[in-house]
């Protein structure tokens, strides 16, 4: 049992089920409020400065703001249905791996951690990378799983994620100290989630690449000993116990299925 299991106990009351689900319909109401009275989503951005004169439902209306373009050109109203829909898909998956407590907890968590980018470090990501770090814990449960880019190109997520992933952190690496600690910040949910597995498993292939090289050092050490090596093939007796040798006229040792192509050589 794992302490996230052990959370769960005393607070499963802020379970939430069907919580992406609810996000994704308000994040549609809130494309439409936009079409209807344009520049109603400045009044729900994560604005620092507003929060702080008492504006303080911006804190979660951030969460309702939907992703308006994407690398395709389509109209707004298409990106915001795919967004819409993506948020629905991955809600249900990921709900089903964790569970509605943990799903919760985890959007909880990337709540938290863009507004102290926004509040500390002064960087607004709006739910940039609250939606990105969702789609990564998706990646973990379900690499394999195909998506059909624009309809037409089939791409597994992990590789989606991968892609998503290095352009991430090209921006860290490039960017300013001030956007690096923003963007940790944002994506601490993941961290906090999927960090100890991450160390644990890297750790894991470190012992196994080494417990790997160590075996091929002694296989070769163990080689090198042999009594007997083909002249041929150059199996040994510890390659192959059940070969047997034989020391041919030229004072070559040779297996014995080797042998006669010696004697012909030689002949």
């Amino acid at each position: 049992m794992n302490w996230l299991d052990k959370l769960e106990r005393p607070l499963r009351f802020l379970a939430v089920p069907g919580l992406l689900r609810y996000v994704a319909f308000l994040n549609a109401l809130t494309f439409l409020l936009e079409k209807i009275s344009p520049g109603f989503l400045r009044l729900l951005d994560l604005d620092a400065n507003a929060v702080l004169h008492g504006q303080l439902w911006r804190l979660v209306t951030y969460i309702f703001i939907p992703q308006m373009t994407s690398f395709l050109p389509l109209p707004d109203w298409a990106n915001v249905a795919f967004y819409v829909l993506f948020l629905w898909w991955i809600g249900n998956g990921l709900e089903a791996a964790w569970g509605a407590f943990k799903l919760t907890l985890f959007f909880l968590l990337g709540m938290i951690g863009t507004t102290i980018a926004a509040f500390f470090f002064g960087t607004a990501f709006s739910n940039f990378m609250l939606t990105a770090s969702l789609f990564f814990a998706f990646a973990h449960f379900y690499p394999d799983l195909i998506i059909y880019f624009a309809y037409i190109l089939p791409l597994k997520v992990k590789w989606i994620a991968w892609f998503s992933a290095a352009l991430l952190l090209l921006q860290i690496v490039t960017g300013s100290m001030q956007f690096r600690a923003a963007a940790i910040a944002a994506m601490a949910n993941y961290l906090i989630f999927f960090g100890p597995e991450i160390v644990s498993d890297t750790r894991n292939r470190r012992r196994v690449q080494a417990r790997r090289r160590r075996f091929d050092s002694q296989s070769r050490d163990s080689d090198s000993q042999a009594l007997h090596r083909c002249a041929v093939c150059g199996a040994t007796e510890l390659t192959d116990p059940t070969l047997e040798f034989r020391v041919a006229a030229d004072g070559e040792e040779y297996c014995v299925p080797h042998l006669a192509q010696a004697k012909a050589t030689r002949a």
